[in-house]
Protein backbone atom coordinates (compact mmCIF):
# COMPACT_ATOMS: atom_id res chain seq x y z
CA UNK A 1 0.00 0.00 0.00
CA UNK A 2 0.57 3.61 -0.29
CA UNK A 3 1.50 6.12 2.83
CA UNK A 4 2.73 9.38 3.16
CA UNK A 5 4.18 11.08 5.94
CA UNK A 6 3.62 14.54 5.93
CA UNK A 7 6.27 16.66 8.10
CA UNK A 8 4.12 19.31 10.36
CA UNK A 9 6.67 21.88 11.72
CA UNK A 10 5.94 24.68 13.34
CA UNK A 11 5.59 28.02 11.48
CA UNK A 12 8.63 29.81 11.98
CA UNK A 13 10.80 27.32 12.96
CA UNK A 14 12.78 27.62 9.68
CA UNK A 15 13.58 31.08 10.51
CA UNK A 16 15.20 30.28 13.84
CA UNK A 17 17.88 28.07 12.30
CA UNK A 18 21.01 29.29 11.08
CA UNK A 19 22.17 28.32 7.57
CA UNK A 20 24.40 25.47 8.76
CA UNK A 21 21.76 24.61 11.04
CA UNK A 22 19.04 24.51 7.85
CA UNK A 23 21.72 22.87 5.83
CA UNK A 24 22.35 20.20 8.48
CA UNK A 25 18.73 19.39 8.89
CA UNK A 26 18.16 19.00 4.94
CA UNK A 27 20.96 16.71 4.57
CA UNK A 28 19.86 14.42 7.14
CA UNK A 29 16.44 14.56 5.52
CA UNK A 30 18.28 13.91 1.86
CA UNK A 31 19.87 10.67 3.39
CA UNK A 32 16.92 9.79 5.10
CA UNK A 33 15.32 9.44 1.83
CA UNK A 34 18.10 8.53 -0.16
CA UNK A 35 18.17 5.36 2.26
CA UNK A 36 14.28 4.75 1.43
CA UNK A 37 15.00 4.73 -2.21
CA UNK A 38 17.85 2.23 -1.96
CA UNK A 39 15.35 -0.02 -0.53
CA UNK A 40 12.24 0.68 -2.89
CA UNK A 41 10.21 2.19 -0.46
CA UNK A 42 10.33 5.76 -1.30
CA UNK A 43 8.14 7.29 -4.53
CA UNK A 44 8.80 10.93 -4.12
CA UNK A 45 10.34 13.05 -1.18
CA UNK A 46 10.04 17.24 -1.06
CA UNK A 47 10.78 20.22 0.78
CA UNK A 48 7.85 22.71 0.64
CA UNK A 49 8.94 26.49 0.49
CA UNK A 50 7.63 28.76 3.54
CA UNK A 51 4.12 30.02 4.29
CA UNK A 52 5.53 33.79 2.72
CA UNK A 53 5.10 31.93 -0.54
CA UNK A 54 1.90 29.83 -0.04
CA UNK A 55 -1.63 31.08 -1.68
CA UNK A 56 -4.83 29.86 -0.12
CA UNK A 57 -8.08 29.38 -3.03
CA UNK A 58 -11.26 28.48 -2.95
CA UNK A 59 -13.84 28.89 -5.50
CA UNK A 60 -16.60 28.21 -3.08
CA UNK A 61 -20.15 28.89 -5.04
CA UNK A 62 -20.38 32.92 -5.29
CA UNK A 63 -17.36 32.82 -3.08
CA UNK A 64 -14.54 32.79 -5.11
CA UNK A 65 -11.62 33.72 -2.58
CA UNK A 66 -7.54 34.02 -2.64
CA UNK A 67 -5.64 35.01 0.08
CA UNK A 68 -1.72 35.13 -0.27
CA UNK A 69 0.25 33.93 2.75
CA UNK A 70 2.25 34.12 5.30
CA UNK A 71 -0.76 33.78 7.21
CA UNK A 72 -0.91 35.25 10.66
CA UNK A 73 -3.12 32.48 12.31
CA UNK A 74 -0.83 29.25 10.92
CA UNK A 75 0.57 27.78 13.87
CA UNK A 76 1.88 24.86 12.10
CA UNK A 77 2.33 24.04 8.58
CA UNK A 78 3.38 21.13 6.34
CA UNK A 79 6.94 21.46 5.58
CA UNK A 80 7.38 18.57 3.22
CA UNK A 81 6.33 15.04 2.74
CA UNK A 82 7.60 11.47 1.75
CA UNK A 83 5.06 9.24 -0.59
CA UNK A 84 6.00 5.65 0.61
CA UNK A 85 5.27 2.20 -1.91
CA UNK A 86 4.56 -1.07 -1.08
CA UNK A 87 4.75 -0.84 2.91
CA UNK A 88 2.36 -2.05 5.36
CA UNK A 89 0.33 0.50 7.76
CA UNK A 90 2.80 -0.33 10.71
CA UNK A 91 6.30 -0.13 8.39
CA UNK A 92 4.96 3.37 7.40
CA UNK A 93 4.36 3.88 11.25
CA UNK A 94 7.81 2.89 12.13
CA UNK A 95 9.39 4.77 8.96
CA UNK A 96 7.86 7.71 10.65
CA UNK A 97 9.33 7.07 13.80
CA UNK A 98 13.32 6.73 12.11
CA UNK A 99 12.51 9.92 9.95
CA UNK A 100 14.50 12.43 11.31
CA UNK A 101 11.77 15.36 11.27
CA UNK A 102 10.47 13.50 14.30
CA UNK A 103 12.64 15.10 16.10
CA UNK A 104 11.84 18.56 15.12
CA UNK A 105 8.57 18.54 13.73
CA UNK A 106 5.32 16.26 13.60
CA UNK A 107 5.54 12.96 11.09
CA UNK A 108 1.97 12.75 10.63
CA UNK A 109 1.29 9.11 8.49
CA UNK A 110 -1.72 8.62 6.09
CA UNK A 111 -2.76 6.49 4.04
CA UNK A 112 -4.04 6.81 0.29
CA UNK A 113 -7.46 6.33 -0.67
CA UNK A 114 -10.07 7.45 -3.21
CA UNK A 115 -11.77 10.40 -1.74
CA UNK A 116 -15.27 8.70 -1.45
CA UNK A 117 -13.98 5.64 0.05
CA UNK A 118 -15.51 5.71 3.77
CA UNK A 119 -14.09 3.18 5.06
CA UNK A 120 -10.31 4.88 4.76
CA UNK A 121 -12.03 7.88 6.58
Amino acid sequence: MSYMLLIIEPAGQRAERTEAQGREVYARMQAFGDALRAQGKLRAVESLAGLGDAVRVSQAPGAARRLDGPFAEAKEMVGGFLLLDGVTREEAIELARQCPAAEWATVEVRGLAPCFDESRS
